[in-house]
């Protein structure tokens, strides 16, 4: 094998929890009871010369940062990749093991202990499986499944904000208020992004989509499933007719206001469990596989990887705030809370801000640039709004985003959607970054895309952490 030409590996590995495993992603916890299908790491290794990149997709809500470090320092002392040069995302099913404290949604310590080793492994075996290959990008456009879940509504209604007490000016989510509704906040981002790699014999190695489509959640609670992702996963290879080493992979683009609870056309979709998420996951692949067609192969593309850290202010309570938390917290007798309804959401939100007061001043965010032959990747470890996406993709074409990638501190909305209120402001352990958080982070982003990509970037954090 020619060790100076392009070789791309790719591999998967069943990282399915055990019944009775802790589930996170809802306000509340719940439990392993059924699995409908298995979830995995993904990974697709890229290497041309002396560079080596890693793209890991992983069926899980979120994983934190920490977690996430642990493993690129394992993967640096096992295999010589750099961490730099790895990316690891989740993919946001909210059906999977839980391994961070999202709300009362507890991390389950077992299956976080074992998580580590299968995200290494998949990445080893994608490394024994590499071999001469091309890659090309490509785009489709796929409106109808994804729209925003923030509405202004008709005047009078009353949007309550639990962390506040008052009124917010958006609604998210308006389950029952259908008929209060006045009009969609924002636009989304209709597009799936892929990156195609086929060995030079014209085998298909893999196949990493990005859609900005939070997740369908046609199931219920308590089940085990990747969602419309892994739907997306299976059906491409099928349609493809790809080999049994094929790896389908479908990744999170910026999706924070997005998702297919149409609240304006109710009946559109089948309502049977499962039903739903299927036919969106076979739609897209069916687009993506007639897109392919057209696309343009690179055989020679180089590669490279930067890396930063972006230092953001943490939004905490005032000191009145926090006393009125406190006293909620200690009267609240969180297990027993079965339906969250408002007086459960200001219950639930006072506990966040006791634990949020906790939290250091400044927040270390990372950011990540990779570039493969005429194609670019940025990496945010967050849920990001459309708005954040779009901005991103007039700098460079082609272009994706995958968010929740290489950590996952929650929300990080525009300014000015702060401002508005919603869900996805509520101040809490997941949506804790000051105002022009998105605005700074975006332009580092940018910053890196720009740049000549010569050599990694560090931050003196990076540096202390990585080579100890």
């Amino acid at each position: 094998m020619n060790e100076s030409a392009f070789q791309a590996g790719a591999a998967r590995v069943d990282i399915t929890p055990p019944l009775g495993t802790l589930i996170n992603g809802d306000f509340i916890t719940h439990y392993a009871r059924f699995i409908h299908d298995p979830l995995y790491a993904k990974a697709l290794v890229l290497q041309q010369g002396k560079t080596t990149l890693a793209l890991v997709i992983v069926d899980i809500c979120a994983m934190p940062k920490d977690l996430l470090d642990e493993v690129k320092i394992a993967l640096q002392n096992e295999t010589g990749l750099l961490p730099q040069q790895v990316l690891i995302a989740s993919t946001h099913t909210h059906a999977a093991g839980s391994v961070a404290s999202l709300l009362l949604g507890a991390a389950d310590l077992p299956y976080r202990q074992k998580l580590p080793a299968l995200l290494i492994e998949s990445v080893k075996a994608a490394l024994q499986h590499r071999r001469p290959a091309k890659i090309g990008f490509g785009a489709v456009d796929v409106p109808e499944h994804v729209v925003c879940r923030r509405f202004f509504m008709k005047e009078g209604y009353q949007a309550l904000n639990p962390v506040t007490g008052g009124l917010d000016g958006v609604k998210t989510n308006p389950f029952g208020d259908e008929q209060q509704i006045d009009r969609r906040v924002a636009p989304v981002d209709p597009q799936v992004s892929f990156l195609a790699v086929k060995g030079l014999d014209d085998q298909w190695i893999s196949v990493l989509a990005n859609y900005s489509l939070h997740y369908v959640g046609d199931w219920e609670n308590g089940t085990i499933t990747a969602d419309y992702f892994g739907v997306f996963s299976e059906e491409i290879g099928r349609l493809l007719q790809a080999g049994p080493g094929f790896v389908g992979m479908m990744s999170n683009g910026t999706s924070g206001e997005a998702n297919i609870w149409d609240f304006l056309d109710p009946d559109r979709y089948p309502k049977a469990h499962f039903a739903k998420s299927e036919l969106i996951g076979k739609d897209i692949a069916g687009k993506v596989a007639n897109a392919l067609q057209a696309i343009g192969w690179q055989e020679a593309p180089e590669l490279s990887a930067r890396y930063t850290e972006v230092a953001a202010g943490v939004r905490k309570p005032s000191a009145e705030e926090l006393d009125a938390a406190k006293k909620l917290a200690a009267e609240s007798q969180y297990e027993t809370i079965q339906q969250v309804d408002r007086d459960a959401l200001r219950r639930i939100y006072a506990r966040e801000q006791v634990l949020l007061n906790d939290y250091p001043d400044t927040n270390l965010f990372p950011v990540q640039a990779l570039q493969i032959g005429t194609g670019r990747i940025g990496a945010l470890g967050a849920e990001f709004f459309a708005e954040t996406g779009l901005k991103l993709k007039q700098n460079h074409q082609p272009y994706f985003t995958i968010t929740m990638a290489n950590g996952y501190i929650g929300y990080v909305p525009p300014a000015h959607e702060i401002e508005r209120g919603g869900y996805e402001t509520w101040r809490c352990r997941t949506s804790f970054l000051e105002p022009g958080a998105e605005e700074a982070i975006r332009t580092q982003l940018v910053e890196l895309l720009k740049a000549e990509a010569e050599r990694p970037v560090y931050s003196s954090y990076e540096i202390k952490q990585y080579e100890r």
